[in-house]
């Protein structure tokens, strides 16, 4: 059977109180991710919308021939966004279950939980004159808000009243209590039951978080005149990776919860983060943090080149970034490649569309308006294009490299054939036999590229020491770039050929990899429905030689080097030490001996596209690297772009947020002023993610499901969300009516 990879590249935007819709999305994705590894494994059924994904997939294997297997393998936040993100990931990374979250969102993200002690009204006749002035203020929120049932009104308006009655020209909600709730949070999560970890093992899992450097920190640029000039960077993006070996958290929690408190730090609602808040936190609850020191220098490395951490003041990511498209982006590098992949990157916007309308009835914004708006919502609501346009350019690009390999096969395999004529079909390979061949055509390749050859092995010298700069720079846990010098300095003068070969067979790691791409790209061409058998070993062997390599380039697999790099002036033992660290010419020799193997089962007919692709690639290479400046891609597929907003869900109920969503009103501020509130965006943020989930998981099969079959699907999902919530979420019982109504 065939299988495809959808993984999914997750970006989730800011909201305030729609984190709570959020939740509900997130915890599909989850639940999405958790069924497809059951099905992987053969497990039972799962309870609830597992159920109903997990009918899903086997649906589309039925229909389509193709097993899918979904992998939600990098995410991205800020936020409310960067909160959802970072318990996704840590369920993701560990097994750890998202149903504890569910509860304390409930509960926890309320005025009354979440206003400092300090800053609540001393009375209840404090202020008492502004709350007509809030009301007044609430626009038209207070319309929606006198529409709602009795106690739901008297709910927003007292915590409405206790609001604007706190503590006046200081943010009224307590930072260190947030950071408390976020660490119950994190600890619920792992007192709670857990599952198997829900990636392949080996298989990657990044998360980032953005975060506003308030104060900044510099960052030197490089001129011509002057040499050198310096700047203030404000953006920060707060990064942790899993490598696939499994563990009890992603991070450390008071990690984790740093990162959740200091991109979440909204402008006005909450204090600036720094981090004695969290120290004095977790010293009342008498919890260590050992590794404070090396998290704080990694993501703080300015200030802590400075002696400045504790002197870092850091507020709300989203007012810098709130779409982080771009750390994901980067996060597609060097990700392994087990089988086909198909790419999304998905992003949640829990309320899309036009964001702010200043002037746009014809008058001029007023002063406040323009303050407002220049400060703080222009922004933050910054348009995606830019990021979409860098991902349509990368699947052009991809799109274009396909076409040149396709135009040029002829040729190549016609070049192959003069060379081994029958050869290739009437002699079985074996290591000795692959690895001569592969020299013998890589020999043909160079002379008959001629002149090209000459600027295709600069550009390849050129990337190789690049790589070698990031490689060695990711060991030392340093900026690369104080190893450009370095890598330099082991690449050989262009006009010195003999070292030149020997420089791109010791260190071209990316050569090796591209090659072994390219050949799973032609086996994935030859394959054929009901006929997937006779390629599995090879389909195996090309995988598994590939994570091997992709290994090779991570920093973990040469931490003994570390304490040699920081004589960073000796290139010559730096150089000898890595290419023995690398071996790539005695992993070269292993995987001509896996896939000898693996050719020499195939019959004839099968086994000679293979060789060709194989033996084929110093041409496809000469001709398709110049197109990609050198860097390769990742994943040889282009990427698709899916969007999660509740416009996009109207299999219940059209009409977008306006028509679902509680948490808009108020600003957004909507959800933190009621039990009710929250309660329906958390179940439309479960609704919406089941469907728009199983949208875009068929989307991703070659063939569709028969008519209906995807609205039954859908209902079936419905209904299990629902009757899973029907005792948790008291206060919508008659919205819970309604939508069974709507289903049916």
């Amino acid at each position: 059977m065939r299988e495809i990879e959808l993984r999914l590249a997750l970006v989730c935007y800011g909201g305030i109180s729609l984190a709570v819709y959020m939740h509900g999305i997130t915890k599909e994705i989850w639940r999405l991710a958790a069924a497809s590894r059951a099905l992987h494994d053969g497990a039972a059924p799962l309870p609830g919308s597992g159920g109903a994904y997990q009918q899903l997939l086997a649906e589309l294997e039925a229909n389509g021939g193709v097993r899918l297997r979904v992998l939600p393998d990098i995410v991205a936040g800020a936020s409310a966004g960067g909160i959802n993100g970072i318990f996704l990931a840590q369920a993701i990374a560990t097994g750890q279950s998202l149903e504890p979250l569910t509860d304390l969102w409930l509960a926890s993200a309320d005025v009354e939980a979440l206003i400092d002690p300090d800053a609540a009204p001393a009375s209840r006749f404090s202020k008492v004159w502004a709350t007509p002035l809030a009301w007044m203020a609430a626009g038209r929120s207070k319309d929606k808000v006198e529409a709602l049932d009795e106690a739901t009104q008297n709910e927003v308006r007292a915590k409405l009243s206790h609001l604007v009655r706190s503590r006046w020209f200081e943010p009224p909600f307590g930072g260190e209590r947030f950071t408390g709730l976020l660490l119950d949070a994190l600890d619920a999560m792992a007192a709670a039951p857990r599952g198997p970890r829900l990636l392949p093992p080996g298989h990657p899992l990044d998360l980032f978080v953005t975060v506003t450097d308030f104060t900044g920190h510099p960052e030197r640029l490089r001129l011509n005149s002057p040499p050198e000039v310096v700047e203030t960077e404000h953006r920060l993006v707060i990064s942790f990776a899993d490598r696939g070996a499994g563990g009890d958290s992603l991070a450390a929690i008071p990690e984790l919860a740093f990162a959740a408190r200091a991109t979440s730090s909204f402008p006005g609602a909450f204090p600036p983060f720094a981090v004695a808040e969290l120290d004095a936190v977790l010293k009342a609850r008498r919890r260590a943090w050992p590794g404070r020191k090396a998290f704080l220098t990694r993501i703080l490395p300015r200030h802590a080149a400075a002696n400045a951490v504790e002197r870092a003041v850091l507020i709300d990511g989203s007012v810098l970034a709130n779409a982080p498209f771009r750390p994901a982006i980067a996060a597609l590098g060097q990700r392994p490649a087990r089988r086909q992949i198909d790419r999304r990157f998905v992003y949640i916007d829990p309320a899309p569309g036009m964001k702010i309308s200043l002037g746009m009835r014809g008058e001029a914004p007023g002063w406040f308006q323009t303050i407002l708006g220049a400060l703080s919502e222009l922004p933050r609501q910054q348009p995606i294009r830019d990021n979409l346009e860098s991902l349509a350019g990368r699947s052009a690009r991809t799109e274009r490299l396909r076409g040149i390999v396709a135009a040029i096969r002829p040729t190549v395999d016609g070049e192959v054939r003069k060379m081994f004529g029958s050869t290739l079909t009437e002699t079985r390979p074996t290591p000795r036999r692959l690895m001569a061949w592969r020299r013998d055509a890589h020999e043909v390749a160079v002379a008959e590229a001629g002149y090209a050859h000459a600027a295709y092995t600069h550009l390849k010298t050129r990337g190789v020491a690049d790589m070698l700069a990031q490689l060695l720079g990711a060991i030392a846990r340093t900026p690369a770039e104080r190893f450009a010098d370095t890598a330099a300095a082991l690449a050989p003068p262009a006009e010195d050929k003999p070292a030149t070969v020997a420089f791109l067979r010791g260190f071209d790691l990316n050569y090796r990899i591209r090659r072994l791409r390219l050949l799973a790209r032609r086996l994935a061409e030859l394959e054929r429905p009901g006929e997937d058998a006779a390629l599995a070993p090879a389909r195996e062997v090309i995988y598994r030689a590939l994570s091997r390599y992709q290994e090779r380039g991570s920093a973990d697999g040469h931490r003994p080097l570390r304490m040699l790099l920081r004589r960073r002036g000796d290139w010559a033992a730096i150089g000898d030490a890595l290419f023995a660290s690398l071996d790539l010419t005695g992993l070269d020799a292993e995987t001509d001996a896996a896939l000898a193997k693996a050719f020499a089962g195939l019959e004839p007919a099968r086994r000679e596209p293979l060789l060709l692709a194989y033996l084929g690639f110093p041409w496809f290479d000469v001709a398709t690297l110049p197109l990609l400046q050198g860097e390769g891609l990742d994943e040889f597929d282009p990427i698709k772009v899916d969007r999660i907003a509740p416009d996009d869900a109207t299999a219940i109920r059209a009409g977008g947020a306006e028509a679902t969503l509680k948490g808009i009103q108020f600003s957004s501020f909507g959800a933190f002023f009621s039990r009710a509130y929250r309660e329906n965006d958390y179940l439309w943020g479960r609704l919406h993610g089941a469907e728009r989930l199983i949208d875009i998981t068929a989307s991703a099969s070659p063939k569709r499901l028969p008519p209906g079959r995807l609205a039954a699907i859908k209902r079936r999902a419905f209904r299990a969300i629902l009757d899973e919530e029907a005792d948790r979420l008291a206060a919508v019982q008659p919205l819970i009516a309604s939508l069974r109504e709507e289903i049916g």
